[in-house]
C-alpha cells in the first residue's frame, strides 16, 4: 500500500528515528495543527477499547493508517522511513481515544509518553511487535502498545 501524506513537512537531515519526539524530526507549526486535525479526527472515529477491555467488541471502523496490516506498515516504513512519523501520530491519537472512552478513574493519568518508554521506544515496539505478526493490523499492534504503557504507569 502507498501512503500518500496528508500534509508536507519540509525535510531535514537527520531524523534517524533516534530523536525523542515527533518535532526533532522537523515538524513545524504549519504541520502541527494538521497533524492536531487528524489526531482529533482519529479520537472521533475511535469508540471502542483494547483487545482485553472490549466486551462490547468494537463498533467504530477503523480508518486511516490503523487500517493498515502490520505487513503494509513493514513494507510503508521500508519504502519510507519518514512515514514512520505518520504511523506514530496515528497511534498516539487511536490511544488517546482509548483513554477518552475508559470510564471515569481507569487509566485516568496514564502518560502515553513517559520517560522510560519515550516515542521512539514506542515507535521500536511497534516495529518488532509488526515484524512478529504481520498478519496483525496496525491497530491491534497499537493496542498492545497501549497494554504496553499501562503496564509502564504502574512501575
Amino acid at each position: 500500500m502507498a501512503t500518500v501524506p496528508m500534509w508536507s513537512a519540509q525535510e531535514t537531515s537527520g531524523c534517524d528515528g533516534r530523536h525523542a519526539t515527533v518535532a526533532a524530526c522537523g515538524v513545524d507549526r504549519k504541520v502541527r495543527r494538521p497533524m492536531l486535525y487528524f489526531m482529533l479526527s482519529v479520537i472521533t472515529l475511535m469508540t471502542s477499547s483494547t483487545a482485553d477491555l472490549r466486551a462490547e467488541g468494537r463498533t467504530a471502523r477503523i480508518v486511516g493508517l490503523g487500517a493498515a496490516t502490520c505487513k503494509q506498515f513493514n513494507g510503508d516504513v521500508a519504502l519510507s522511513p519518514m512515514v514512520r512519523r505518520d504511523y506514530l501520530a496515528w497511534a498516539q491519537g487511536f490511544m488517546s481515544g482509548i483513554i477518552l472512552s475508559r470510564p471515569p478513574g481507569v487509566d485516568e493519568g496514564l502518560d502515553l509518553n513517559p520517560a522510560t518508554f519515550d516515542l521512539v521506544t514506542q515507535l521500536r515496539f511497534l516495529e518488532d511487535h509488526c515484524a512478529r505478526n504481520e498478519a496483525l493490523d496496525f491497530c491491534e499492534a497499537v493496542e498492545a502498545l497501549y497494554k504496553r504503557l499501562r503496564l509502564e504507569g504502574k512501575t
